[in-house]
């Protein structure tokens, strides 16, 4: 008999205030990094609940199955659970407290994949093969994915296919997103520490500047991607921290600048870091300081299974209809480490809307915001989407 993509969701719906809780847990308590202590021990309770064994495989990452009475494939679903080191900003009364905010929506994805698993422990006699839970940590530091592959995630058993859900601020409520071939951008995540010599502000004659050196090299960093790089091929470089200097009258030893590069090519992504480290170590020179450039971790470009993504979004449409699944051959310069599951499996990441301040004036702030709400209406669509896929598709690839 045939998985019934009404009644799953009928029943992700008879869970929902179950999968907000889960989630406002998760939310009023944010762990940032490979280490997530209370969100590990939170999910793997909540496992055992279910019914569910777990296996915690590296650091804070955790891999449960699920297999049904029949033998047949494996799918893997994963869901990131750290979060980022932002202080929130929100009225909400689950709001975190402690310096870190969950403002990428993975308690929303980790509170989905515990409720996809209450749904597929339910209908684990109909399930055709096996499903592989995955609840990841350090999806931010791009470290995650990663840890996880070189401690065998895809082993014992081995999945045929991947697929994750992230939720998206400024995107209509339930919408679905779609994207064919390479859908998000690779990420390096870059360290430039500038050397100078300290000394008195009135007498910098004394010293070596590394603020004003740094400043030249943020300058001129500019220049790579509006004069070394078509305008027709995507590529960012971004400086999102500069430190340096802990008093007004006396010019610092050190500058620190930390970015990232963000393209579609990964040749291009490691040029760009050789043409940061030429720049940055030239211009520190150039004024008498000296210059270190590092990559601190990278996510490569995420390629999504053309075929996969056209499978998962007919079956979204099954059970939502055709209105709600957006599907696009383009994809935009964000970045997400699932990307490294996509070189291994065949693999379907899909993006689902989380609200605009249209539908309410709380939604709709971007991603990474310390003011980002969203839409909690979705967790139970969220859940229901793992399931019915990871299921449909175990039925259709016997």
């Amino acid at each position: 008999m045939s998985v019934n993509a009404k009644k799953i969701f009928d029943e992700a719906l008879e869970l929902e205030q179950e999968i907000i809780a889960d989630r406002r847990v998760i939310h009023k308590n944010p762990e940032v990094g490979s280490e997530l202590p209370k969100t590990k021990e939170y999910v793997k309770k909540k496992l055992a609940q279910t019914g569910c064994e777990d296996t915690q495989i590296c650091g804070s990452g955790i891999v449960s199955t699920i297999t049904g009475k029949e033998p047949g494939r494996c799918i893997l679903l994963r869901a990131d659970m750290d979060a980022l080191n932002i202080r929130e900003n929100t009225e909400l009364d689950f709001r975190s407290g402690n310096g870190n905010m969950h403002a990428c929506g993975h308690d929303m994805h980790t509170a989905m994949l515990l409720g996809a698993a209450r749904l597929l422990k339910k209908h684990q006699n109909e399930i055709k093969g096996t499903v592989k839970l995955v609840f990841q940590p350090d999806e931010e530091g791009f470290t995650g994915a990663k840890e996880m592959l070189k401690a065998g995630v895809l082993t014992s058993p081995v999945p045929q296919a991947g697929f994750s859900l992230h939720v998206n601020s400024g995107m209509p409520s339930g919408i679905v997103l779609c994207g064919r071939g390479t859908f998000m951008a690779g990420c390096t995540l870059f360290r430039i520490s500038i050397n100078g010599a300290g000394c008195h502000g009135a007498m910098p004659e004394k010293g070596i500047d590394p603020i004003n050196i740094a400043a030249h090299v943020y300058l001129s960093l500019q220049e790579i991607t509006s004069r070394e790089i078509s305008a027709k091929i995507p590529a960012v470089v971004t400086i999102g921290k500069f430190m340096s200097g802990k008093a007004p009258n006396i010019i610092p030893q050190k500058a620190v600048l930390e970015g990232t590069i963000r393209t579609f090519d990964r040749e291009l992504s490691k040029k760009i870091l050789k043409r940061i480290e030429t720049i940055a170590c030239s211009t520190a020179k150039a004024f008498r300081g000296s210059a270190v450039v590092e990559e601190i971790s990278s996510a490569p470009p995420l390629i999504n299974n053309p075929e996969l993504v056209n499978q998962m979004g007919d079956y979204v449409e099954e059970m939502f209809g055709a209105g709600v699944v957006y599907r696009l051959d383009e994809g935009g310069m964000g970045s997400e480490d699932f990307a490294s599951y996509t070189y291994e499996i065949p693999c379907a990441y899909l993006l689902l809307g989380a609200g605009t301040k249209q539908e309410n004036p709380l939604f709709g702030k971007p991603m990474h915001n310390e003011k980002v709400v969203f839409n909690e209406d979705i967790l139970a669509k969220g859940a229901a989407i793992h399931a019915y896929c990871a299921m449909k598709w175990l039925e259709s690839n016997l």
